[in-house]
């Protein structure tokens, strides 16, 4: 049985759990990939393979990396672990970068899957209530 990708495991999670297609939409990174919650059409998340030296690392050559939404405070906690950096190419204060190298486990990474595409998930509207009643 050949072992996937963390990224191609990630992927499979995204379309089974949330129904979200991968959509790649710019020619110049082919390969990058956005995921849209199917109602609100919001991303929830983006993956794309990013040279070491543009998210700090040392190192030559390219990494995966998925970038998720999440709450300030959140993130100031998960940029203290190794394998989390501060958002590639989003707003740095909504959103995170995780690497996808195996650093940071499927079983940590679902979660925060989770969490950003519930922070897109259409909001439900109360029914005014009649002040008569």
């Amino acid at each position: 049985m050949q072992k996937h990708s963390q990224r191609e495991r990630i992927i499979a999670h995204i379309q089974s759990t949330f129904g979200a297609e991968p959509e790649y939409l710019w020619a110049d990174s082919p390969d990058a990939t956005v995921f849209r919650h199917p109602t609100s059409r919001k991303w929830f998340a983006i993956m794309m393979d990013v040279a070491l030296s543009r998210l700090g690392l040392s190192g030559e050559g390219t990494v995966w990396v998925m970038n998720v939404k999440s709450s300030p405070l959140m993130i100031g906690s998960l940029l203290s672990e190794k394998g989390f950096l501060p958002a590639y190419h989003m707003n740095k204060d909504h959103w995170v970068s995780i690497l996808l190298d195996g650093t940071i486990s499927d079983k940590q990474i679902l979660p925060l899957l989770e969490l950003s595409y519930d922070s897109v998930t259409p909001k439900r509207r109360r029914k005014a209530v009649p002040d008569n009643q």
